[in-house]
C-alpha cells in the first residue's frame, strides 16, 4: 500500500506535537516549502524561524535556542546542512551536547536531475565520524512518525535524514521503534539484507521476488546508523549463506562499511556485497534512474542474491 512521503509525515507529526508544546521551535534555511512546513508556519508563526540560505547560522541559532530550553528542529537540505555547516554541527551541537534535532531533507539522490551538487551521499559518513550525534534514516511512515515523537524529548544531538518519494507500508502492528534498535521485517535462512532509509522499500520488494524462487530472506530495517545495533545485525547473519547491504549513500563510510567492519572484527566470513554509490562521477537522472543504474532495483538485488548464494 502506497502511503505519504516520509517528509510529509515528519511535517504533519511535528505540527501535531507543536500545537501542544510551545517550546517546539523549527529553524529553516529557505526550506519551509521543500520541508513541507508551510502549514506549520501559517498555523504557528511564532514557532518557526527562517534564516534564509545560511546553514551555518541555522545551526548556531539551533544551539542557542536549545541552550535556553527549547526543543529545536533545524531543517535544511541534507547536502548543504552537512557540508556547509559541518564545523558548527561538530562544535555547537555535538561537542557542546545540545539536544538539537537536525533534519536533512531531500537526502541521497532525491534532487534527481539537479545533479551532484545537490546529491547528499556523504552525510552519513561525515556525521558517523563525529562523537555524540545519533543518526536515524527512517524507512517508511511508521518509522518517521515514531522518530519524531522520540526526538521531542531526546537528550542528545540527533540527525534525521529524509527523501521525498511516497513510501509503501512496511510495518505491521507488532513492531516497536526505538532509536538505536533495528527492526526485523522478514525472517529467512538463506540471505540477510540489511538496508536503511528509502532503500528498505527496494530490498523489501527484492525479498518478495526471491521468495517466489524459494530463497528466503531476513530483512533488517537498520533505521539507526549510529548507534549501530550490533546485536540484531549479528543475529540476522548467524544462520544465512550471504549478506547484502543497501543504502542511498556512498559506499565509503556508510552502512555497508559498518557492517563489514563488525563482521571482520568478529571473524565472520560470508559472501558479502555493499550496494551503494561507488567513488566515481555519478550518472545524472531521476532518483529511480540513479538507484537502478547502481544495481539497487529489486530485480538487480535478486540476481545478486542468487549469485552470492551460489
Amino acid at each position: 500500500m502506497i502511503e505519504k512521503a516520509n517528509l510529509e509525515v515528519f511535517a504533519d507529526t511535528l505540527l501535531e506535537l507543536a500545537r501542544k508544546d510551545k517550546d517546539i521551535i523549527v529553524v529553516t534555511s529557505d526550506s519551509r516549502g521543500s520541508g513541507k512546513l508551510t502549514n506549520f508556519g501559517h498555523e504557528l508563526p511564532d514557532q518557526i524561524i527562517e534564516v534564509g540560505i545560511a546553514e551555518q547560522n541555522l545551526v548556531g541559532i539551533c544551539a542557542g535556542l536549545s541552550a535556553v530550553g527549547k526543543k529545536v528542529f533545524g531543517v535544511s537540505p541534507s547536502s548543504f546542512l552537512t557540508a556547509r555547516s559541518l564545523e558548527q554541527i561538530k562544535n555547537d551541537i555535538a561537542y557542546s551536547d545540545h539536544p538539537v534535532t537536525l533534519v536533512g531533507i531531500s537526502a541521497g539522490v532525491s534532487y534527481g536531475q539537479l545533479g551532484a551538487t545537490h546529491h547528499s551521499i556523504h552525510d552519513i559518513a561525515v556525521l558517523r565520524a563525529i562523537n555524540n550525534i545519533n543518526i536515524v534514516v527512517p524507512a517508511d511512515n511508521f518509522e518517521t512518525k515514531e522518530v519524531i515523537k522520540a526526538a521531542i524529548n531526546f537528550k542528545h544531538p540527533l540527525f534525521i535524514r529524509f527523501g521525498k518519494k511516497p513510501m509503501i507500508k512496511l510495518h505491521d502492528g507488532d513492531h516497536n521503534f526505538t532509536i538505536g534498535s533495528g527492526i526485523k521485517l522478514k525472517s529467512g535462512k538463506d540471505l540477510a539484507i540489511i538496508a536503511t532509509g528509502e532503500t528498505v522499500q527496494r530490498a523489501f520488494k527484492a525479498c518478495e521476488l526471491l521468495k517466489k524462487i524459494d530463497i528466503n530472506c531476513t530483512l533488517i530495517s537498520m533505521h539507526t546508523i549510529k548507534p549501530f545495533d550490533e546485536e540484531i545485525f549479528l543475529n540476522s547473519i548467524s544462520k544465512v549463506k550471504a549478506v547484502i547491504t543497501v543504502e542511498e549513500h556512498s559506499v565509503s563510510g556508510g552502512l555497508g562499511e559498518k557492517c563489514a567492519s563488525v563482521m571482520m572484527q568478529k571473524n565472520i566470513h560470508l559472501p558479502f556485497k555493499i550496494l551503494g554509490f561507488p567513488d566515481e562521477y555519478m550518472v545524472n537522472g531521476s532518483q529511480k534512474d540513479v538507484l537502478d543504474h547502481y544495481n539497487m532495483s529489486a530485480e538487480k538485488i535478486l540476481e545478486l542474491a542468487k549469485n552470492l548464494i551460489k
